[in-house]
């Protein structure tokens, strides 16, 4: 079994950044894709990005392609989400989650492992 901690979330305006961690501890995970979903109040939880371990390939949700980057830390064991010119409507709990296979990156039900989430609020 593997955990996941998230940081980073907050408070921001309209057109501001954040960065959010994700450390993980437990298994490797050098054969699989970590990334990141995000679920607003009253909706579906949504696929933002993703990354292969191996760093190889990434996966954007055409809403934030552009304005949000994922990164991992190998070393550290740690997956990063850079969100810029945020908007009110990236306002979420956000997800960091490990463990699918690199075909399946933008299915949650890929997935096996999930943190605790962290809030981002944008302001308009």
């Amino acid at each position: 079994q593997v955990q996941l901690v998230e940081f980073g979330g907050g408070l921001v305006q309209t057109g501001g950044s954040l960065r959010l961690s994700c450390a993980a501890s437990g298994r490797t995970f050098s054969s699989y894709a970590m990334g990141w979903f995000r679920q607003a109040p009253g909706k579906e939880r949504e696929f933002v990005a993703a990354v292969t371990w191996s760093g190889s390939a990434t996966y954007y949700a055409d809403s934030v392609k552009g304005r949000f980057t994922i990164s991992r830390d190998i070393a550290k064991n740690t997956l990063y989400l850079q969100m810029s010119s945020l908007k009110p409507e990236d306002t979420a709990v956000y997800y960091c989650a490990a463990g699918a296979a690199p075909g399946r990156v933008r299915n949650g039900l890929a997935y096996d492992s999930w943190g605790q989430g962290t809030q981002v609020t944008v302001s308009s």
